[in-house]
């Protein structure tokens, strides 16, 4: 509030001094034709244009300064989302079936899956890292499944348009999405461009209709993808 009004009131200082700019420039022709001398009044209104620019230069700054604290401001929270400090404060608000009880000690499904030879940890972590895996026969198999699956039920059976997108997105858009500027940091972005690899298929899916309006008779629109992510 403090920068909006501000902001307000040197506009409201620029706007009468533009005025008077605009109104008194008009005037030099006609005190031309007059045959006065108009060397001092030329001079005064090309000083006012100067004191203009300056506080256009400052109203730039203070709408910058703006924009930096509203791109900063979280979305604001539905009234039904409990308040809480820890995990121990989240509500279940449902369930699905039943926990499966096995009548032996179970495994988990890294260990199964290194017992199997469908996952490689140690030879992803030689490639990249450790906390990396690397999918083997049975497994990368499972994985492309997965993947088809998702979007042959969702295509098929629910309404969706499978898309495509580009691997990059140029600055509004993760704007757009709220990526930027929280997350600059910790993203990848092309050297020379405005350019980012995107981390979520999120943000090319939901600017796809970016800066358009639509018909509510087209509305739902609903779209899935299955992407990389960076």
């Amino acid at each position: 509030m403090e920068l909006d009004n501000k902001r307000r009131e040197i506009l409201q200082e620029v706007e009468v001094m533009k005025n008077e700019l605009n109104v008194n420039s008009k005037k030099i022709p006609q005190l031309i034709k007059e045959g006065k001398d108009v060397t001092e009044e030329k001079a005064r209104l090309k000083e006012l244009s100067d004191k203009i620019k300056g506080i256009d230069e400052k109203v730039k700054e203070v709408e910058a300064k703006m924009e930096y604290t509203l791109m900063r401001i979280p979305n604001v929270p539905h009234p039904e989302v409990p308040q809480g400090e820890t995990d121990e404060d989240n509500v279940q608000i449902r369930t699905w079936g039943e926990p499966t009880k096995f009548d032996f000690e179970h495994k988990a499904h890294w260990d199964i899956g290194t017992g199997l030879g469908i996952l490689d940890f140690e030879r992803a972590g030689k490639i990249t890292g450790s906390r990396f895996t690397l999918y083997r026969g049975l497994g990368a198999r499972l994985e492309r499944s997965l993947m088809n699956f998702f979007l042959n039920t969702h295509t098929a059976k629910h309404g969706y348009t499978e898309v495509l997108p580009p691997f990059m997105a140029n600055r509004n858009s993760f704007i757009g999405t709220g990526q930027l500027p929280k997350f600059e940091e910790d993203m990848f972005k092309i050297e020379g461009l405005e350019y980012f690899l995107i981390p979520t298929a999120e943000v090319p899916v939901t600017n796809i209709h970016a800066n358009e309006i639509l018909d509510v008779a087209e509305l739902p629109i609903k779209y899935c993808a299955i992407y990389s992510l960076f």
